[in-house]
Order: C-alpha cells, then sequence, then structure tokens
C-alpha cells in the first residue's frame, strides 16, 4: 500500500529541505505535491486524497491551523513551526505532531514513526486541541518575536545550499559580496550586511564593525591587543574579531 502526503510551507527551500528529510527518513512516502499556503494545500488535498499532510503554521493568507481545520478529518496532520517553546508547550498539550525548524533527520524519523502507527486507524479527532491551539499561538503573538530570517541561501558550484543561522558564527562584507563563516566554512553570498542586519534577530546577532555581525552565543571571551582594540574570540574559529569604537558599547563591562 502506498502512503502519500503532501508538503505546504511559503518557503520553497523549506519545502525541498522537508522533501530530502523525508527521503532519508521514509523513502517509501510518496509526496503527491507541493503548495505553498493553505488555500493550494486543500486543493492539492481535494485532488489527491493524501494520508498525510506537513503544514507549516505560518503562511500568507491561510496558514497551517486553519487548513488544519479542514483536513484532519480527512488526513494525519504533522505541523511544521518556527516559534518558540511558549507555542511548542502547547502542542505538547494535545495529540498533535510537530517539527520544529530547521527539521533534524532524528526528529524526523521519530515524527514519522509515531505517524505510521497511527495511519491503521483514522485521522484522531484533533478539531479542540486546533482550536485550543490557535488561541495559545494568538494569546502568545504580542511576545513572540517576528518572523526573523531562520536559513541563509548560499551558491556552492552549481546547487544550493542551506544554511542555519545557529551554524553561523559570523558575517562579513567584501566588496559585493558576504562572507559567512560556519566551524567548518566559509561561503559567499549576495546579501549585503545592511540586508542581513535588518532580517536576522538583534538579540542573536550583534553588529559589532560596520562589516561584521557576529552571533552572540558563539563569543567565547573579549580581549584587548597591545593597540587597546576590543577583540572578540569565537568557539570555533581560529581567529579574532575587531570590535569598532562606534560599537565598543556591547562589551563596556571590559
Amino acid at each position: 500500500m502506498t502512503i502519500t502526503a503532501l508538503i505546504a510551507d511559503d518557503e520553497a527551500p523549506m519545502r525541498a529541505q522537508l522533501r530530502a528529510r523525508l527521503l532519508e527518513a521514509w523513502p517509501e512516502l510518496q509526496i503527491i505535491g507541493e503548495a505553498a499556503n493553505g488555500m493550494e494545500a486543500l486543493a492539492l488535498a481535494a485532488q489527491h486524497q493524501p494520508d498525510i499532510a506537513f503544514l507549516d503554521i505560518r503562511m500568507p493568507g491561510m496558514g497551517g491551523i486553519d487548513a488544519a481545520r479542514q483536513l484532519y478529518d480527512r488526513c494525519h496532520i504533522v505541523f511544521v513551526t518556527a516559534y518558540d517553546q511558549y507555542a511548542l508547550d502547547a502542542f505538547e498539550q494535545g495529540a498533535i505532531d510537530y517539527l520544529l525548524k530547521p527539521v533534524t533527520l532524528a526528529r524526523l524519523q521519530t515524527t514519522c514513526e509515531r505517524v505510521r502507527k497511527r495511519l491503521d486507524g483514522s485521522p484522531q479527532d484533533i478539531g479542540a486541541q486546533l482550536l485550543e491551539l490557535g488561541t495559545l499561538l494568538k494569546q502568545g503573538g504580542a511576545a513572540a518575536k517576528p518572523n526573523y530570517l531562520r536559513w541563509i541561501q548560499a551558491q556552492v558550484g552549481g546547487s544550493l545550499r542551506m544554511v542555519s543561522t545557529r551554524e553561523i558564527l559570523f558575517f562579513q562584507a567584501e566588496d559585493k559580496y558576504t562572507c559567512v563563516q560556519t566551524a567548518t566554512a566559509q561561503l559567499l553570498i549576495r546579501k549585503t550586511l545592511k540586508e542581513l542586519a535588518d532580517q536576522l534577530d538583534p538579540d542573536e546577532f550583534w553588529r559589532i564593525h560596520r562589516s561584521t555581525l557576529v552571533r552572540v552565543d558563539a563569543i567565547a571571551e573579549v580581549t584587548r591587543d597591545l593597540r587597546g582594540r576590543q577583540m572578540l574570540k569565537l568557539r570555533g574559529f581560529a581567529g579574532a574579531l575587531e570590535v569598532s569604537r562606534n560599537h565598543g558599547h556591547l562589551f563596556q563591562q571590559m
């Protein structure tokens, strides 16, 4: 028996990443289509009658929760979310499967195993949980962070590589490009540092120089060199980064 699924996410790279992970975790699963919003997901479901729907919660127009309210009696629902722990606590209160972005293979394998066990029966009646979940997420909306950039797309040869911001140590402007430094690689992207500064979480990345953005929790220590300059040493990076005088106030404790 062929098991089928649809993927709904407004970001094409996220759909591609989930599809690739599903191929590893569940090779027999057939993806019948991809949608960029809830309305497209409903149309695909009506046409193909999938067994499972992987739905991003936040999509333009109709989001994942609203789509799930019309789908849960026809297929098994798995939410994909970038929400913080507040929202995840809401998921844990009900029998709703979810995946946290960026989706890891280990977590996906666990979720797929749970869904496999449920396929022998009818989809669960999660209407009450969906209503409660929608209410909880709206209540947390005022305190929730904006939808900051969580992935960077970098061209590597002829392929597109997706890099989670959690992996990035710093960004540094270089001529027409921006250098993306991780613990294992150095990549170039065409986004400007200003664009990145506007799109990244300011609690996660600090601008320490007009040409440098650094991930805060990668900072190992702040030192001064013989010329009195503040220098940052980062975990996973052998060199050091200079802090400009304009941004020295970030480390006034030094």
